[in-house]
């Protein structure tokens, strides 16, 4: 159940400890991708022209950079935790939306932010983040007939 790892290269200027620290910030690397893709709403992309790989390498650095540096804020306060560990505990924090009918027929929609929970406002606060994340927003719809 272990396993085993076998990795090929032919770098001979690496040591067997740098190739696998390699390896292992590539795993890292493409994880960030993976998780800010479906933030980003990003496409699969694929790889038949150079400029898209580009693309794809700058955008997984990018991620590593971000998960990075979030992570390490929260290390500097002594508080070891994870992206995905923070993702899970923001996820509770949502956007709601709340629909008014009018007498004259028209529709009042507010999109706003819940309060959020004290294990909110601390990710918050580590990220320097304002705890209201997002200003309520008021739009008037018209009603068809």
């Amino acid at each position: 159940m272990d396993g085993g790892y076998v990795l090929r290269t032919d770098r001979q200027d690496l040591s067997a400890d740098e190739i696998w620290r390699t390896y292992i910030l590539l795993t890292r690397v493409e994880a960030a991708f993976r998780a800010m893709k479906s933030l980003l709403a990003e496409r699969p992309i694929f790889h038949q022209l150079e400029n898209r790989v580009q693309t794809h390498i700058f955008l997984c650095v990018l991620a590593y950079y971000l998960l990075v540096a979030i992570e390490k804020r929260f290390l500097d306060r002594g508080v070891h935790t994870s992206w995905w560990s923070l993702r899970q505990q923001l996820s509770t924090h949502q956007v709601v939306t709340v629909v008014l009918p009018m007498a004259d027929g028209k529709i009042l929609k507010i999109r706003k932010g819940t309060t959020p929970e004290p294990i909110h406002r601390e990710i918050y606060s580590t990220l320097r983040i304002p705890t209201e994340v997002m200003k309520p927003a008021k739009t008037w719809h018209e009603i068809h007939l």
